[in-house]
């Protein structure tokens, strides 16, 4: 009797010495550049321990379920997930308990419009640009927002994300768009006025009339996109966004030569410099032959450029050059503008900008 419990005692320790090697020690039976495990929704633990010991993430789907078992209280997370080095039974189970999916980060920048970013996702893999564009001219996603839009330009907030191996187009452009509500809340909310008329008349309204002291949302946000396509300083857009302010209000022509590089960036024609007879070409977008703002967005603004459109400077400036810094010259009147052209071509020179 004595050798049988010594025998048990012994299987017992056997075992117990087996788990403790197949959960703590790192095991790896999949090739070298990694492998993908997709774990279904609604999988049990005896399900996924078998899926894992199958592709050879894990030594034993029995050793994997045991330790399932000792912690009930954790659930086995669905999704897709990466393994490229051995890793023990243990962190496997956490990492699947934790969520720890896989995900590519695609960063969005500032003022790039749903072109680029359409070419950026191709150029990175992540989906064809034809399938981003096909979602993006969908404008469904913001009709409560701006009901005129005819694509989501302007609303898919520059960030980065994390999308899965195989991201969809409408996935991603809902997770910008998600984005771009939460990024306007924030903006309204600091300010302390409240959201300023998503529902008003859209910007296409306003496109011969100058405007109201309070623009509605879709005008706001087209007014940031022509803000952050004009300076990359962030202290400056307050100063753009009152210089468009004020000419709007005076019915003067914006003149923004970001709205003309849109137009031609669309054509194909865009050479990297404005010529006087780009200046000319026929598009509601063009603001030197159309006043007010253009029909929509240029581009996709940004958090301070949603600011600044908000919640302009007040000041009397109605004009601004570039300084050749990356700043611009501010002005209250033609001639003063004038002077600060001449200045502006001078430094260019490498003159000194002094002018009498």
């Amino acid at each position: 009797m004595g050798k049988f419990v010594l025998l048990i005692l012994l299987i017992a320790a056997a075992a117990g010495a087996w788990l403790w090697y197949c959960i703590e020690q790192p095991y790896r039976a999949f090739p070298a550049e990694g492998i993908f495990v997709d774990v279904p929704h609604g999988a049990s633990s005896r399900g996924v321990a078998r899926l894992l010991q199958r592709q050879g993430v894990v030594r034993s789907a029995i050793a994997f379920e045991f330790y399932a078992r000792r912690h009930p209280r954790r659930s086995l997370q669905a999704g897709e997930y990466f393994f490229n080095s051995a890793t023990s039974t243990h962190d496997v189970f956490w990492k699947l308990a934790n969520g720890q999916v896989f995900e590519q980060p695609f960063t969005v920048r500032e003022g790039e419009t749903m072109f680029d970013i359409a070419r950026d996702l191709e150029a990175g893999n992540f989906m064809p640009a034809s399938d981003f564009l096909r979602a993006a001219k969908d404008p469904a996603l913001i009709q409560d927002l701006s009901p005129h839009a005819a694509t989501l330009e302007g609303f898919l907030f520059p960030a980065t994300y994390h999308m899965s191996r195989h991201p969809t187009a409408s996935t991603l452009t809902a997770d910008m768009v998600r984005k771009f509500r939460e990024e306007w809340s924030a903006v309204t909310a600091a300010s302390g006025k409240g959201n300023a008329g998503a529902n008003e008349t859209d910007a296409t309204a306003l496109s011969s009339t100058g405007l109201s002291s309070s623009l509605p949302m879709a005008s706001i946000v087209t007014l940031a996109s022509l803000v952050e396509r004009e300076t990359p300083k962030s202290e400056e857009r307050p100063l753009v966004a009152g210089v468009f302010r004020n000419r709007l209000t005076k019915a003067m022509p914006l003149q923004c030569d970001p709205t003309v590089v849109y137009v031609l960036e669309q054509q194909g024609r865009y050479k990297g410099t404005l010529t006087l007879t780009d200046l000319r070409v026929e598009s509601p977008y063009n603001t030197y032959i159309h006043s007010g703002l253009p029909p929509g967005p240029i581009g996709n603004p940004g958090e301070a450029s949603l600011r600044a459109a908000y919640q302009p400077a007040q000041t009397d400036y109605l004009y601004f050059v570039a300084n050749t810094q990356g700043g611009h010259f501010f002005s209250s009147t033609l001639a003063e503008h004038n002077n600060n052209v001449i200045k502006y071509r001078r430094l260019l020179a490498g003159e000194q900008a002094a002018t009498r």
